[in-house]
Order: C-alpha cells, then sequence, then structure tokens
C-alpha cells in the first residue's frame, strides 16, 4: 500500500512538474510570428485572394501516400511467422519496389522540387 501510495506521489509531482514546464517555458522566447494568430508563413491581414502554391498540397499528398505505403511494412516482423514465408516475402518486395519506382517517377517529374 505505501509503495502504491508513493508511486501515485511521485507520477503526479512529476506530471504536475512537466505540466509547468510546459506552460512556462515556451513564454521565455515570445516573437512575432509566435504572437501571430497563425504560424504557416502567411499575413493574416493581407487579402483572402492572393494565388497560392499548389506545391504545398502536392507535397502533403506525396508524403500521405509514402506514408501510408510504408505504414503497409510496419507488420512485416510479426508476419514472417506465417507459414506462407515465400509468398509474404514477394509481396513485401513488390511494395518495395513499388515504392521505389514512385519515388524515382515523383523525382523524375521534378515533383520534389520546390522552385518551378
Amino acid at each position: 500500500m505505501i509503495n502504491l501510495m508513493l508511486a501515485l506521489f511521485t507520477n503526479t509531482a512529476l506530471a504536475s512538474l512537466l505540466v509547468l514546464i510546459a506552460f512556462w517555458l515556451p513564454q521565455l522566447y515570445i516573437y512575432a510570428e509566435k504572437t501571430g494568430p497563425y504560424e504557416c508563413g502567411f499575413d493574416p491581414m493581407g487579402s483572402a485572394r492572393l494565388p497560392f502554391s499548389m506545391k504545398f498540397f502536392l507535397i502533403a499528398i506525396t508524403f500521405l501516400l509514402f506514408d501510408l505505403e510504408i505504414a503497409l511494412l510496419l507488420p512485416l516482423p510479426w508476419a514472417t511467422q506465417t507459414n506462407y514465408l515465400y509468398i509474404m516475402l514477394t509481396m513485401a518486395l513488390l511494395l518495395i519496389l513499388l515504392l521505389a519506382a514512385s519515388l524515382a517517377y515523383e523525382w523524375t517529374q521534378g515533383g520534389l522540387e520546390w522552385t518551378e
């Protein structure tokens, strides 16, 4: 019972200390961009009709596609316990080859270049 109370006290004290540090630390380095309503680099008081670069969306979509493909490879270490190891390794290799081919295509088409 004493060990439980000591653990609860220690966890509560540590969590409280971390919360206090998290609230106190950001107030040390205040600058104009941080106090603004947006941290995305846009002027919130300017015109809303400014042209917006589609590169932001293309990079985000590329990231999501590659991120989802990599997430499909996460169960690979546990899948080695299967009885159909040859089929599983073949499918994983095909997925990795698809990922590499997609990256090569994206690279050759200039989709990873930020400037136009």
